[in-house]
Parts: C-alpha cells; sequence; structure tokens
C-alpha cells in the first residue's frame, strides 16, 4: 500500500520539479512510511511513499518496462498477482522483482487497457509511457482507493490525497458551493466530487488519459447487478458462497508482513476473522473498538468470537472525549465534510493497530451492499410492494425493518412509522425513489447553506446517464445507489480507508472480491424471507459462529454524535458560531449556523434526533475543513522522513 502525488504539463522549470515532488510526497507520507521514490521527466513529475507488504526488499517504486518505455506509480495490491504473473511470464515477460507493482506495469505493456477487467485488487496508478508521452490515471473497480485530480495554471495534479496539492506553488482551496449542497443532501461525496473547486476525484471503474492538451476519459469496470440465473437449490447457494468467500479471504491473506483482521462483533467481519483464522499457522490477531456508552458497545459478542476462535484480540475503549478530541485530526485526514463521527474511533483504532506492529487488516466491509444488510433494503421491498399490501402486513414487515431502533419495538411506534412511510410510496426524485425517505435528513443538513439550489440534482444526472439503470428493479437500484455513493465515498474512504492510512495500515475487503459480488447478485432475495437481511450468509455460517452473533440482527457501527461534543466540551459551540470564521468561510447561512447551534447545547442529548445529528457533524467538520484545507493549515512543512530514491529522465540528466 502506497500513497501517489505528481504533476503532468507544468509550465515551472523542470530543474524545480525534484523539490516539488518532494513536498508533495511529504503531505502524504503516512500512507507510505518506509520509502520514498520519484519519476522525473521533462514533462511531468510523479513519485510514491511506499507501505511494503509485498516483496520488501525488491518492490520499490517507480518500477520501469525493461525497455523503459513503461513507468508506474502504483497505490495499491493486486490480490491475483501471482496467476497473472504465471501468464505473463507464458507470453515471455521477465519479471526482476516478486512485486504485484512489476505485474501490473507487465500487464498493461502487454494488454494497454484491456488489463484492467484482469485485475481483482484495490488500487490506484499513474501509468507515464514515455513514447507518447501519455500519463494515464486509473482507479479501481469498487473505489477503495483514492485518486484525486486538479487542474493548476495548465499543469495536471494528481494525488492519493488532496493535501498534497497543498505543496504546489500557489495552490488554494475553496469550496464548491454546490458540490457541499450535494454533500450535505446526500450524506457523501458522489463519484466525481471533491467539495472544492477544480478538483475531482476519478470515479470508481474509471480512467484519465492525457497526452499534452488531449484529454480522454473512460469507464473500464460496471457495476453488475443482473448475474444470472440463481443456483437450483439453497444448498448449492450456501457451498457456492462460501466457496467465493474462502478464496477471497485466500487472496487477501497473500502478504510477506502479518494480517490481522477488524472483528466488530458483527456477522460480517465474524466471518472474515472465522475465515482467516483457519488459514494462519499462528492465532490471529483481531482488534474492534469498545465503546463507554452502552448504546454503541459491542464488546460481549467481539469477546464471545475472540474467545471462539481463539484469537489473540484487542480493544480500543472510546469515550465520548476521545471522539472529541481526535475529531481535527481524523477531519484533516478525511479531508471531506463527514455526517457521523464514526470515523474517528477507526481512526483510533488503527492507531493501535499500527502501536501493535499490525501493517494489514481484513474487515467486512461490503457485506451489507452485495448481501443487501442494510434497512435500506427492506425499506425499498416494503415501500415498492405497499399498495399491494394491508395495513396490518405492512405493520408486520415494518416492524421487522430497524429492530435496533427504539421507535421500531413498540405497536405505538409501528403506527406513526406507518404514517411516515405513507408519504414515500410515491416517486417524487426520479431515480431516487428507495433513498427519498434518507435524503429528508439531508435537505435538512443544506439548510447550513446559504444556497442550495436543488441538492439531488448532480446525483438525478448520475443515475439519468447511468446504462441500463432504469431497467433495474427498485431494490436493484437502491443497491446501485449505495455501492456508487455511500459505499464509496464514505465508508470505504473517510471511515475506512484514509483512517487506516492516516496510520500506515492498509485494509482489505474480502467481500467487495468480484466474484463475491456476483455471486450475491445471483442469489438475494432467491432464497429464505427477504426481510431477514443476509439470510444465505447467515446459513452459510451459522454452524461455525456463535449464534449469538448469528441471530442478533443487524446492528450498525455507529458513534456519539452531537452528544459527544455537548457532554465533554461544551465550548465547541463558540467554535462553531464564531461570526469570523463563518464569515471568511461564505458559503454557510450564520443565522441558521447560530440558532441551530444553540438547539443543540441547549437540549438534552437524546431530544437531538438522526437528521440534527447529521447536519451538526457536518457543520464541524466542514469549519475544521476550512482550517485545514482552505486556510492550508495541513500543509506539513517538515521533509520526507526517509531518502527520496529519483530516477531522472529530463533531457538536462540524460544529456549529462
Amino acid at each position: 500500500m502506497c500513497g501517489i502525488a505528481g504533476f503532468y504539463g507544468s509550465s515551472l522549470p523542470p530543474q524545480e520539479y525534484e523539490n516539488l515532488i518532494h513536498g508533495m510526497l511529504a503531505q502524504i507520507e503516512h500512507r507510505g512510511p518506509d520509502e520514498a521514490g520519484c519519476l522525473l521527466d521533462d514533462r511531468l513529475a510523479m513519485g510514491t511513499v511506499r507501505l511494503s507488504i509485498i516483496d520488501l526488499s525488491t518492490g520499490s517504486q517507480p518500477v520501469g518496462s525493461a525497455d523503459g518505455r513503461y513507468w508506474l506509480c502504483y497505490n495499491g495490491e493486486l490480490y491475483n498477482y501471482r496467476e497473472l504473473r504465471e501468464k505473463l511470464t507464458a507470453r515471455g515477460f521477465a519479471f526482476r522483482t516478486a512485486s504485484d507493482t512489476e505485474v501490473v506495469l507487465n500487464a498493461w505493456a502487454a494488454w494497454g487497457l484491456d488489463c484492467l477487467p484482469r485485475f481483482n485488487g484495490a488500487f490506484a496508478f499513474a501509468l507515464y509511457d514515455s513514447t507518447t508521452g501519455e500519463l494515464h490515471l486509473v482507479r479501481d473497480r469498487f473505489g477503495k482507493r483514492p485518486l484525486y485530480v486538479a487542474r493548476h495554471r495548465g499543469a495536471w495534479l494528481f494525488a492519493s490525497e488532496m493535501k498534497a496539492f497543498l505543496a504546489y506553488p500557489d495552490f488554494r482551496f475553496a469550496f464548491d458551493e454546490a458540490q457541499l449542497a450535494s454533500v450535505f443532501a446526500t450524506w457523501t461525496p458522489l463519484p466525481g466530487q471533491s467539495g472544492y473547486r477544480g478538483i475531482e476525484q476519478i470515479p470508481m471503474g474509471e480512467y484519465l488519459s492525457v497526452r499534452g492538451d488531449e484529454v480522454r476519459r473512460g469507464r473500464w469496470a460496471t457495476l453488475d447487478l443482473d448475474a444470472g440465473p440463481a443456483p437450483e437449490s439453497e444448498r448449492e447457494a450456501v457451498e457456492l458462497v462460501r466457496a467465493d468467500l474462502e478464496a477471497a479471504v485466500d487472496v487477501r491473506l497473500r502478504s510477506d508482513v502479518e494480517v490481522g483482521v477488524y472483528a466488530s462483533g458483527g456477522l460480517d467481519s465474524s466471518i472474515i476473522a472465522h475465515l482467516a483464522a483457519q488459514r494462519t499457522n499462528r492465532p490471529l490477531r483481531t482488534f474492534s473498538i469498545e465503546f463507554e456508552d452502552a448504546e454503541f458497545d459491542e464488546s460481549a459478542e467481539q469477546a464471545e468470537l475472540a474467545a471462539h476462535l481463539g484469537t489473540r484480540h484487542s480493544t480500543v475503549r472510546v469515550t465520548d472525549e476521545d471522539v472529541v478530541d481526535a475529531f481535527p485530526e481524523a477531519v484533516r485526514h478525511a479531508e471531506v465534510p463527514v455526517f457521523r463521527t464514526a470515523f474517528v474511533p477507526m481512526y483510533l483504532l488503527a492507531g493501535h493497530v499500527r502501536s501493535e506492529g499490525i501493517k494489514v487488516v481484513l474487515s467486512g466491509e461490503g457485506a451489507d451492499e452485495a448481501f443487501l444488510g442494510y434497512g435500506i433494503f427492506k425499506d425499498t421491498q416494503l415501500l415498492s410492494t405497499w399498495h399491494e399490501l394491508d395495513d396490518d402486513t405492512r405493520l408486520r414487515r415494518l416492524s421487522r425493518i430497524y429492530p435496533y431502533l427504539r421507535h421500531f419495538n413498540s405497536d405505538d411506534g409501528h403506527r406513526r412509522m406507518l404514517g411516515l412511510y405513507r408519504q414515500f410510496t410515491e416517486e417524487t426524485l426520479p431515480g431516487l425513489f428507495s433513498h427519498q425517505m434518507r435524503f429528508q435528513n439531508g435537505r435538512f443538513a443544506a439548510r447550513l447553506l446559504k444556497n442550495t439550489g436543488d441538492p439531488f440534482a448532480a446525483l438525478g444526472e448520475l443515475v439519468a446517464d447511468e446504462p441500463g439503470y432504469a431497467q433495474l428493479t427498485p431494490v436493484q437500484k437502491a443497491q446501485w445507489l449505495e455501492f456508487r455513493t455511500l459505499l464509496s465515498g464514505y465508508l470505504l474512504s473517510t471511515q475506512g480507508e484514509r483512517m487506516t492510512l492516516a496510520h500506515g495500515v492498509e485494509n482489505r475487503c474480502p467481500f467487495l472480491d468480484p466474484a463475491v459480488v456476483r455471486r450475491a447478485a445471483s442469489v438475494n432475495l432467491r432464497f429464505g424471507d427477504p426481510y431477514d437481511e443476509k439470510y444465505l450468509l447467515k446459513r452459510a455460517y451459522a454452524d461455525v459462529l456463535p449464534e449469538r452473533i448469528v441471530k442478533k440482527g443487524k446492528f450498525p457501527y455507529r458513534a456519539p454524535d452531537s452528544a459527544a461534543f455537548v457532554r465533554s466540551r461544551p465550548e465547541h459551540r463558540e467554535l462553531l458560531t464564531d461570526p469570523h470564521t463563518l464569515d471568511e468561510i461564505g458559503v454557510l447561512d450564520a443565522r441558521f449556523v447560530k440558532r441551530f447551534t444553540d438547539r443543540v447545547f441547549d437540549s438534552p442529548p437524546e431530544q437531538i434526533g438522526t437528521k440534527e445529528n447529521q447536519a451538526f457533524v457536518l457543520l464541524a467538520s466542514t469549519v475544521w475543513l476550512h482550517h485545514w484545507y482552505v486556510r492550508g493549515n495541513a500543509r506539513r512543512r517538515t521533509p520526507l522522513g526517509v531518502p527520496l530514491y529519483v530516477v531522472d529522465r529530463r533531457s538536462g540528466a540524460l544529456s549529462a
């Protein structure tokens, strides 16, 4: 795992390139603290900070092809690199290293863009063709690894994290109000968004190629949610799901360093821990978060799993004070507005994992999206068949959607929710039927901004432009939206990758193996009770996991939000409502912010609802992002902590 950064087509003198790339890499050294390297050319400079996991001794970057034509700076892991290496060797390619990075390079030399669908991995990379002068920027199919691009004074800047741009001369961050409205309303940046003017993400499964003034963009991977006929029987389906997950874990355990597991106490991570424990020749290391607040704590299930599997388990106990104290630094690593505080304990956990000497962890992300684990999928099933049901049936199904929420656990609560659900049985946001109820919370958060326009316009355009989207079932549309928005924009990034890599830890997600996602698409809603989420996963592992974990139902990972600030740091009221800061930020409605913040701090925490909690965290994270990025305080002014290995192909250097 690594971080990459660079620039192409700069008008600055090439003799300045080395210092510039050194500064950019220094901003993201936390991603790869083991070594650093760069390529300098008359057209570009690009480099890597490396977290060495595979081929520790000879896997340094940048890597060049044998003929010197192609050069690669690579962030990620290619899990099927051994299989691809065999195929490339059979085609006559020779390998100087045992790294997956060189497999990516030779695969490109062999197949060009057609190599990408062959890759099973989590990656983002920059590949330079020195013969044509073309730079290719590529991101993996699910958006597990980040890649940002900015245009600045005619140059293309790119990096794993936007903070690298702070080291480029005269680069400035400024909020994009339309993007902020979209982020606040939909809870997450959309695939191409950053939240800032002039900066974009390469969307998942896409590439951008630049040669001079010519720019090409394309998509190399799509999300296939219609994967063909289901297995003939439930037993066969269970066996196939098991086989695919076992293979996914097998390839993600490929590492020259020890691999641990995040074990939350839920079904998904417990399955991964079980499979990993079967495949290690020493006690598996497992890690989890224990909350002081019992409302969020799953430590009993975590302890039972660790005892059941015989793992070496350790936890991080998190208090309100911990969440609030670590919030600013966690936001600096997140780089984008955030709608809940759950990413902060993950930041603290990753720090603990690295202190224990672990560089790689497996986690359960992607299981809920692939196997329909969220309540929103049951919402969609109910709402899409609402007019076919009587009230008694509606009430029975409502009672099974969110059993962990108090207002879903009484007859009176169910009847109140019946009235709420009736409001969302018709589509009013084209293409977004499944998420209309969720977006009501987003509408409230968008009121923090002076000008919201249509905060759902960007998402509406995204689904309208997606080939085949209109033909999906309502549940498949909900699934597509989860994969393309909250999973990639928050769960894999802010809560996942950014928090682990902040401490030089790589996370791997077996449930997001392409074969597992395809298998899930072929079996979802084909067997069992559609209101029993992840039915087949439970059936597949009921005989090997503690009954308590299998039967407890979905309990989403959450952390205290506004309550943590109110209970532990009431002085944050002044920070969030400071007139000078709000005026400087410019895009926030200062009067609404003041009224809203006062209401949160003056009310008992239990009276603050979900939409207010989300709005509060979005506000707090935006204020800190202004401090870190718009004001430029995130810029690290110390040099790289490791020597910079330089491949210098500038004309002056070559002639010398």
